[in-house]
């Protein structure tokens, strides 16, 4: 069985601000820092700090995309199917809070340039049982889907940037649907503030699809036929939210890929998560899967 991450890969610009700018305000950030980040490029290293053997596709750019190779394969990803193009890699301004929030501006660049050749390339290395990770930060999204559902691969969506893409594609395909309650709002028409109705619609609408609702301080929780499962935050001091979000669902499908259970799952990646929100950067605050472990050992004691 193999992982495939198929998304983005940014080069972060992360500006260290007392709040965010508004219309019209110019201000003065207190400290840059350039990571490695992106929403794909997150999760692949979620994945392999979990233990799972993980490869990642997608598109960077051929004079500055190297660090963001260099990131994946320290992590253990492997990154043969990455193509290199002529236009700028992904980036993103990102920024940061005393409070720990963060407020991104995207630039797609080569993660927008995939072309249909290059994802049958792709898709070529994989079959029946693996699985596909996918997010909404690249091109050819609903063709990627189509071609691993004839595979017979099973697809992990999380549906983040939230916008009209994502009704386009064709989503009774995933096997999981992993997004937070803003997303689970915008899909389901239902306030965010009510996650209960949010998972029965979800779970009404797709009913072959295990759904996980993150709900941020208030947790997550985990929907499947006649399942469910609730899980709470492990609060600490928030330093940047950034990649928060992609740890999670990075160490929930490596731990469920390796045959972990619903619950402890739930436990890990709530873990992972926590870690990474107490650190700087995207990619850079994902922990390694002992320091998870270690942390949660901690809580037994």
């Amino acid at each position: 069985m193999k992982i495939l991450v198929y998304g983005s890969l940014n080069i972060d610009h992360v500006y260290k601000m007392d709040h965010f700018v508004r219309p019209g305000e110019t201000i003065s950030s207190k400290e840059l820092q350039l990571f490695c980040g992106g929403k794909g490029l997150n999760q692949s290293i979620a994945f392999a700090r979990s233990g799972a053997e993980t490869w990642h596709a997608g598109a960077v750019g051929l004079h500055d995309g190297q660090m963001l190779l260099n990131m994946l394969e320290q992590a253990g990803v492997h990154t043969e199917l990455i193509e290199k193009k002529e236009c700028p890699s992904g980036h993103a301004i990102i920024q940061t809070t005393p409070e720990g929030e963060n407020g991104i501006l995207l630039y797609g660049g080569a993660n927008q340039t995939i072309t249909r050749q290059e994802v049958d390339a792709a898709l070529s290395c994989f079959a029946e049982g693996d699985f596909l990770v996918l997010q909404n930060e690249i091109s050819q999204i609903p063709y990627i889907m189509e071609k691993a559902h004839e595979k017979g691969m099973k697809i992990v969506l999380n549906p983040s940037p939230m916008d009209e893409k994502i009704f386009q594609m064709p989503l009774s395909y995933t096997d999981f649907l992993i997004l937070n309650e803003l997303e689970g709002a915008a899909m389901t028409g239902i306030s965010h503030r009510d996650s209960e109705k949010i998972l029965d619609k979800l779970m009404e609408r797709f009913p072959d699809t295990q759904i996980v609702l993150t709900l941020g301080k208030a947790g997550s929780v985990y929907g499947y036929k006649d399942k469910i499962c609730r899980q709470p935050v492990y609060p600490v001091k928030a330093v940047d939210t950034t990649a928060a979000g992609d740890t999670f669902t990075g160490y929930f499908m490596g731990s469920m890929i390796g045959g972990t259970e619903v619950e402890e799952a739930l436990k890990i990646a709530s873990m992972a998560s926590a870690i990474a929100v107490s650190r700087k950067g995207a990619a850079p605050s994902i922990p390694i899967l002992s320091q998870v472990q270690g942390k949660i050992a901690n809580l037994k004691e």
